[in-house]
This record gives C-alpha cells, structure tokens and sequence, in this order.
C-alpha cells in the first residue's frame, strides 16, 4: 500500500484511537497470520442485547448487525486483533495504482461455504448492489466516493473513485459496507431476507452458520475455508444468546449460564459484576458516543411542519443545546464510565476540538437557562415548544430510560420545553427513525474505522444515514476535501473548521463517549476489544 494514499490516513487513525479518552486494557491474542488449522477448545457462549436488524450488508447499518457480519463475511481488508490498522484480509494486495484507481488482488482458491467459487465478480457484484440498493437502513452513505468497479479477471478487483487521494478508502473497506458476498445468494436490487441467506449458506468468513433464530439464538461453527489474515477459531464454535433486557444478561453472566456478556450492560451491573469472582470485567477503547438527531423535516419549525420556519428550528436546537447537563448525566447515571462530549470527534482523537462547550450554555460545559431563553426569544418562539423526543432502551441499555428522563428534566428547566418521551423497541426504531416518525431522537454510534472522519461524513454529507434531511453544501465540500488531503497537518485542520461549521448547524447534539466493556468468565481468554471497534469470537478460548 503506497504511504502517500493509504497509510497516511490509517497512521492518523490508529494513533488516535490509542488517545482516546476512556480507554482502557484489553487483553490479546497471538496474531495467526492466516494459519488454518483445526479450531480447537471448547464451544463458548456469548450473550447480549443487541438486535439483528438484517444479515445483509446493504441493509443494516448498526451494531447488533455488523456483529454478526464480522463473523461470517470476509473482508479485502481487515485490522488484526489488538490493532485499528487495516491490511489485506482475503485480498493478496491492495494498493492505490493511480490517485484515482485503487486496485486489489484477491488471494486465490476462496470459496463460499455453499462449494461457490468467491471471485472479483463477486466482489464487484458486493458493492455495486449496496449503491444501488441506498438502503437508508445500510451503509451506503460510506461509498459516496466511489464511481465505479471493474473486475478485469478473477481475482482482480479495481475501484474508480471520484476524487482522488482518499485517506480513508482502505477504512471503508474494512467497515460495514465492505462484507464480500455471494452473487448467487442475494438479490442484485433488494435487500435478501437472513432466511434466504442462512439458507444459502453465503459465508466465507472465519464462521458459518449452523443454526438461525433471529433474535433469540445464533449458533456458529468454524469455517475451516476461511483463508483471510484473522487465521483459524480458537474455539469449536460459539452460541449467541439474545436477552430481552440487561437484568437477565448480568444474571446469565454472573451465574456462569453464559461465558461473555457484551452490549449492553449497565454502569451499575458492570460495577456489581466487578465485584464477582466468578466473572472479569475487560475494558475497551473508547470510540461510542451518544447524541440526539434533529429531523430537519419535522422537528419543531421543521420544513414540512404547517409553521415552518429555520430561523426558529434552529433556535430550538439552540436552546436544547443550551439547557443540556451532560456532566450531570455522566456522573448521575453512567457513573463515570461515559465523559461529557462537546463536539463530534470523540475528545482524544487527532482534530477533535470542544465547539459547543464554548457556543452553547455557559461557555464552559454547563448549562444556562438564561442564554436558552434569549436565543428562542430573539427568534420570535413562544414557549413552550413541545418536544417529542424518542429514545431506545432495549440497544442502548436500561439506562437510557433514566438518561432521557434526566434531559426532560432539564430542558424543562424555565418552562422553555414540554418533554414527551416515548420509547420503541429497535428494530422497529431502526425503521422508523430514517422515515421522519421521530422529530428528535436517540442515536449511539461506535465507529466504523478509527479516524475522525468517520464522526463527520456518515452524519454530514447530503446523503447520510440519518436521513434526517440536513444538507449543507459548505459542509459537503469540506468534508470531501478533508478525505483527500494527504497533507496531514493541514487535514486535522479541515476537520477542525468541519466541527465548527456542523456546530453552529447541530443537525445533532452530541451529548456523550463511553468506552466498550465485555464481562466474561474467569476461564475466558482472548477477549479482544481494541481500536479497531470489532468484537471477534474466534480468539475467545476456555
């Protein structure tokens, strides 16, 4: 890979995710290097909260998802366990052979679980679907630079890009919109359904599945013809249990019936668990933030509202932004184990900076009902503005419930807002969120690749998966820009002026970060929660 295209980026993401504020040790594994043997040890079960929305790459765009999708699809490029940094994973090569022609080698004999052949067609087949289908569940958003993809030979892959130079484009195709699939399996034009894909047994990465119930229970094996650089499991296979609520994950775990519990705990499980010899608490780096989305369209004054009006919609994010306590809630109902957030880019990161601790309340973090006042006044709002605001306990964790209820409190606060707060189980909040039901609502994000441009572009180019209707075409640009500046100095700063530009918008309001935490058993090893934001079963051992 060419420094001058590719690694400047990655030297920028790995440098700053191992800053992050929060992070914590995880341990490692030994690197296998693309060694197939025989998977060994005992099964091992995993137990979470998290939801599945689909297995099909193109259409979901979350954590619950991608966390299957890590087991049994392969990659071009992957980060090896303990590191962000991305290399070739089923590719033999991958480089920029001009600014705008990125060109990778598959390694050769790949097959599907199903006996099919795994060639560049197939690879070519992977992205060219996920742009045509634009799912605004998936994550589509991500391969806005990409004009085409040709496969010249079989194992021979070359990605056109539109603008050249891009320090990101390895990242991308390491994240959710890089699985390689099976053109025989999904649909072309439409997101294929996890029947068909189980079915069909479309996978090539280091798991296949053995059994499917959604949501309830996932059982993997070893994929002994896995032949990318994450080698062989070290385990005979892994259950994945699904738990309705984070009391009867922290009771599996702490009792023994499972050997890892991770998503979502909360801070107080986590700190009675702590206390368990029974069980180990490993910390993560930390990449998640938590914020709350502004539906363009239908927030308050919102465009499609019968009193639209922007000055004022923007005063109302203003004045949210004015009223909101996030160090109260990280001390109050986090415990600590979340930091407030004043910008996009996670505080640690190189070219985060603080823009709404200095814009917005008192100017030093903390909230000011006075300044909330005048900035809806001056726009002419009458109070108080009704406020439906939705948030999502069963993905986010039981402690969003007191997390929201703490917000309506404060933006009560001077009888500016009256606070409706509802809450929707996810699946059917990851639907209706991206079709304008909520005007402001609830979102984490763990990132997707560890540079800070994954804070900015999936949320702020024209088309992002919020699909909250935001388009700023200064921001655009910028954005675009900063992806293809190889000078490093000089791209810190574009995303220093981005956050700035996004803050006086707030298309979101950032609010927290928080760390990745896995509780499991005593006799667990090879629990890996690095900067590279994926959780892998195949280095889990017991």
């Amino acid at each position: 890979m060419k420094i001058s295209r590719g690694r400047l980026g990655l030297a920028i993401g790995a440098l700053g995710v191992s800053a992050l504020v929060l992070s914590g040790c995880a341990s490692s594994t030994a690197e296998k290097d693309g060694d197939n043997g025989e998977a060994s040890g005992e099964s091992i079960i995993v137990g979470t909260t998290d939801k599945i929305v689909s297995l099909d790459p193109a259409g979901s765009y979350d954590n619950g998802s991608f966390a299957v999708m890590n087991q049994i699809y392969p990659f071009l490029m992957n980060s090896k366990y303990g590191t962000a940094e991305v290399t070739p994973d089923i590719a033999e090569s991958a480089e920029f052979s001009s600014p705008t022609e990125y060109t990778v080698k598959l390694k050769s004999g790949l097959k599907f679980a199903n006996g099919n052949d795994l060639t560049a067609s197939d690879v070519k087949f992977s992205f060219d679907r996920m742009v045509k289908i634009a799912d605004p569940n998936g994550p589509s958003s991500l391969l806005g630079n990409l004009a085409s993809v040709e496969a010249p030979d079989d194992t021979t892959v070359v990605f056109t890009l539109k603008n050249g130079d891009d320090q990101i484009w390895p990242l991308i195709l390491s994240s959710p919109a890089g699985p390689i699939i099976d053109e025989d399996v999904f649909s072309a034009d439409a997101v294929t359904s996890d029947d068909d894909i189980v079915k069909g047994e479309a996978f090539a990465g280091q798991y296949t599945i053995d059994s499917y119930k959604v949501n309830e229970l996932v059982s993997y094996k070893p994929n002994p013809d896995y032949k990318g650089v994450l080698g062989a499991a070290e385990n005979s296979g892994v259950q994945t249990k699904y738990y309705a609520d984070a009391s009867n994950l922290k009771l599996a775990i702490g009792n023994g019936d499972i050997d890892v519990a991770f998503r979502s705990l909360s801070a107080t499980d986590v700190a009675d668990l702590a206390t368990n010899d029974k069980v180990q608490v490993v910390d993560g780096p930390g990449g998640e933030i938590r914020y709350i989305v502004f539906n363009f369209n239908t927030m308050p004054f919102g465009a499609t509202t019968d009193d639209a009006d922007p000055a004022k919609a923007l005063a109302v994010r203003q004045a949210m932004a004015d009223l909101i306590d996030r160090d109260a809630v990280a001390k109050n109902v986090y415990k600590d184990t979340f930091a407030p957030l004043y910008s996009y880019v996670p505080e640690g990161m190189p070219g985060a900076t603080t823009p709404l601790k200095d814009m917005y309340g008192d100017g030093n973090g903390g909230p000011d009902v006075d300044k909330a006042t005048k900035a809806l006044a001056d726009a002419g709002v009458s109070t108080p503005v009704t406020l439906n605001l939705q948030y999502n306990g069963d993905h986010y964790g039981p402690s969003s419930g007191d997390e929201y209820a703490a917000y309506k409190t404060q933006l009560e606060k001077g009888g500016l807002f009256k606070v409706n707060l509802q809450q929707t189980e996810w699946v059917q909040y990851s639907k209706d969120r991206s079709a304008d039901v909520y005007p402001e609502y609830q979102l984490g994000w763990f990132p997707d690749y560890s540079d800070a441009d994954n804070y900015l572009s999936p949320f702020f180019l024209k088309e992002n998966f919020l699909a909250n209707h935001y388009d700023n075409p200064a921001v655009n640009d910028a954005i675009v820009a900063e992806q293809s500046e190889t000078d490093s100095d000089k791209r810190l700063e574009q995303i220093g002026q981005i956050q700035e530009m996004v803050a006086k918008d707030l298309s979101t309001l950032p609010i927290l970060q928080g760390k990745q935490v896995a509780v499991v058993g005593k006799d667990v090893k090879g629990t890996t929660l690095d900067a590279s934001f994926k959780f892998r079963f195949a280095p889990l051992s017991k």
